[in-house]
Formats: C-alpha cells, structure tokens, sequence
C-alpha cells in the first residue's frame, strides 16, 4: 500500500462522515427546537473546545498534515464558521484540497522531513511516518471524535456507523 493511499484516503473518509454528522445534528434541532448555536457551542467538558472548533480542527489536521507531508504550501483556513452549512461547506472544501494530491507527491514520504509547530514558538521535525502515527492522525481523529461524543451526549441519535461513515 502506499503511503498516499494509507492516509488521504482515511481523511476524506472521516471529513464525508463529519458532514454526514452535522446534517443530523441539524435536522436533531430542528425536530427538538433547539437553537443551532446551542449545538454548535456544545462541549464535552468546560475546558474543552465546542463541537465548531472540533470540525475545524479535523479539517486543518487533515490538510495541513496532506500539505506538510507532501512538502506543498501549508494552507491558512480562517475559523469563521458559525453555522451548520458554513461547517458542511468547510468540510467539503477540505475534502476538495485533499483530491487534487496526487499518489507521486506522497512517494517517499514516509522518510521525509517534516516540520510542524508545536508550541507557539517553536518547531518539530519528525519522518513523514511518524508525523503521520504521532501526530497528524491522532489529533485528527481525536477532534473527529469528540466531535461525534458531543453531538451523541447531546442527544443526535448517531453510532459507530455513522462515524465510520458507513451508515
């Protein structure tokens, strides 16, 4: 398998069932006339980030993690969204970047360096491998899945499946 196809791929699965998630919790608000921006701001816990913050963080460690991997322009992703669609339209829009990679810009990334923040001052060099394993997609799905938990604490009738993306 190659390295492209053991990481883009996955994103894309994640962001599609991310967008999937929000629809419910959308049609969850209208059903139970709760207020959007209730659910939007919702945490799992006080010191934790809102269920907004969450899908924004997924799409930027998805694109920044393709960008870094395949020594491309980092992109810049400014957190607007306040709204269901605008989270929807972010989600796809990430999804979009992510196809236009190719395999040949992942071939031999798993031995690359790659430099990312980590701290508001300073940097991190990792290989491509374990940029993937240590950091790119341990907080990608940890944002992915606290997003779900808020959404099922707050009552969205959604599973596994729906995280998966296979529901």
């Amino acid at each position: 398998m190659s390295f492209y196809d053991s990481t883009v791929p996955a994103y894309i699965q994640i962001l599609g069932s991310l967008s999937g998630l929000l629809s419910k919790a959308e049609a969850h608000c209208e059903v139970k006339k709760i207020a959007p921006e209730v659910l939007l701001g919702a945490r799992l816990y006080p010191d934790m980030l809102p269920l907004s913050r969450q899908i924004q963080l997924a799409c930027d460690f998805a694109a920044k993690g393709c960008a870094r991997l395949s020594h491309s322009d980092v992109p810049s992703t400014p957190d607007t969204e306040t709204s269901f669609a605008e989270l929807r339209q972010r989600l796809a829009k990430t999804v979009d970047y992510l196809k236009t990679f190719t395999p040949a810009q992942f071939e031999g990334a798993e031995s690359r360096d790659v430099t990312f923040p980590s701290g508001p001052n300073t940097t991190l060099t990792l290989k491509g491998q374990e940029f993937v394993n240590r950091v790119s997609f341990p907080n990608f799905y940890f944002h992915a899945a606290i997003a779900h938990g808020i959404l099922r604490h707050n009552g969205v009738e959604i599973g596994k499946r729906d995280f998966l993306g296979v529901a």
